[in-house]
């Protein structure tokens, strides 16, 4: 099995809506990077229930971007200020403090994401 990348930002995104099992061995295996063997041995479980519970969190996950699209719009909002951002550094004609303003706002918003 294969990790997917895109699916931290899934899990990012949607993670509270799986249950309790799924978040945790999703976290495990998506960001701590852990095996599905590993992980088996640290929950006390057998190496198919966690594959089971990975591959059925992928499901949800993917289905909910696929109907909600949140973790898309957030990367295009990431897009879109950090475009600001460099456009601003690039120094375009603003008055100074202009500049500054959005410059601020932009990573106070990219902070957030």
């Amino acid at each position: 099995m294969a990790k997917d990348l895109s699916l931290v930002l899934l899990l990012d995104c949607y993670g509270e809506l799986l249950t309790e099992r799924q978040q945790d061995v999703a976290a495990l295996y998506f960001n701590e990077d852990l095996s599905l063997t590993e992980i088996a041995e640290a929950r006390g479980i057998t190496r198919q229930a966690v594959r089971d519970s990975i591959r059925h969190s992928e499901q949800t996950l993917l289905e909910l971007e696929d109907k909600l699209g949140m973790a898309e719009r957030l990367c295009g909002m990431r897009d879109c200020l950090e475009g600001i951002l460099q456009r601003c550094e690039e120094g375009a004609v603003l008055p100074p403090e202009t500049t500054a303003d959005i410059m601020r706002l932009a990573r106070e918003g990219l902070s957030l994401l």
